[in-house]
């Protein structure tokens, strides 16, 4: 047993995201302030579920950086590997609320700032799974901090994972976000991505079977693809075996950390032993509730939920 079953490193910021459903953040004219981050949402949602997680992200040494260190807290996370930059303010992104892909803009500022010192080989081993994000990759000097520590996480028996969350305005140059993702992906890694997210990766709409022999190519041990109402595909075992996975209809209230919520519960079925089958239903269980919750997860959601069996 591993003190942590998730280690998640990576941007922790302000999410302001509009209070009403609207196309775009042009047409969206209120907004509510919430914890946010994929990294941080990762954590949070695996510590409503009751696993023990820690967080290293940087904030500021400001009043936003209180907040996000209290509300993260709130869930459970272990928030002492969180550091605060004595120069630089919080980062904030304001988020548009929608039933699709939100529109967003993002202010990077502290969240940038991780470096080789805040990621121990120590809190490596004690970790199951280490966790980031294309958006926590996308800068440095945060950047080389985390493919190095995925390089020593696979060699410390800490598995190694990323949601491919590519966004051209966050990492506009794109041939380096490759060798980026590839070397991180190339540490026997659990990949997510969403069909969106290989659009914007590619810079072109591209077919599933070369999404998946591209990232296998890459190393990744398993990949995740999210189809959106067309549900998901599991490809692992060098994509010699494949699993397809559909989706109940629901109403739709929220979408924003969907996403967020589907890897969460897929990592807590894996960090427990089950299959890929087990662990895309559990991930489509969690992003089901998230997706008719508007705002965060619940403060504690029961594990039965994911259906582990």
């Amino acid at each position: 047993m591993k003190k942590y079953a998730l280690l998640s490193a990576g941007e922790l910021l302000v999410d302001l995201i509009g209070t009403e459903l609207a196309e775009n953040i042009l047409h969206t004219s209120a907004f509510e302030r919430f914890q946010g981050g994929s990294p941080a949402n990762m954590a949070a949602n695996m510590a409503r579920l009751g696993q023990p997680v820690a967080l290293i992200s940087c904030v500021g040494n400001d009043n936003l950086g209180v907040f996000l260190k209290e509300e993260v807290a709130k869930t459970g996370i272990d928030v002492s590997h969180i550091a605060i930059d004595s120069l630089l303010p919080t980062s904030i992104v304001v988020v548009s609320r929608t039933k699709g892909t939100p529109d967003f803009i993002a202010y990077r500022t502290a969240d940038r700032m991780l470096l080789p010192a805040h990621i121990s080989d120590e809190l490596l081993a004690d970790s199951a799974i280490f966790h980031t994000t294309c958006f926590a990759l996308s800068q440095e000097p945060a950047q080389s901090t985390l493919v190095d520590a995925a390089r020593r996480a696979n060699t410390l028996g800490c598995k190694v994972s990323i949601d491919c969350n590519y966004a051209p305005q966050i990492w506009p140059d794109r041939q380096q976000a490759w060798q980026v993702i590839s070397a991180y992906c190339g540490q026997n890694a659990l990949v997510k991505l969403s069909e969106d997210d290989a659009e914007r990766i590619y810079g072109y709409v591209v077919d599933e079977e070369k999404i998946l022999s591209d990232f296998h190519a890459m190393g990744a041990d398993l990949i995740c693809l999210t189809k959106g109402g067309d549900g998901s595909v599991i490809s692992y075992n060098q994509g010699k075996d494949r699993i397809l996975v559909g989706v109940k209809p629901i109403d739709v209230i929220d979408a924003t950390g969907a996403g967020d919520a589907y890897w969460a519960g897929f990592l807590t079925a894996y960090t427990q032993g089950a299959s890929p089958a087990v662990c895309a239903e559990a991930g489509a269980n969690l992003a089901a509730l998230k997706l008719v919750t508007k705002g965060p997860l619940p403060a504690k959601v029961d594990k039965a939920i994911l259906q582990i069996k």
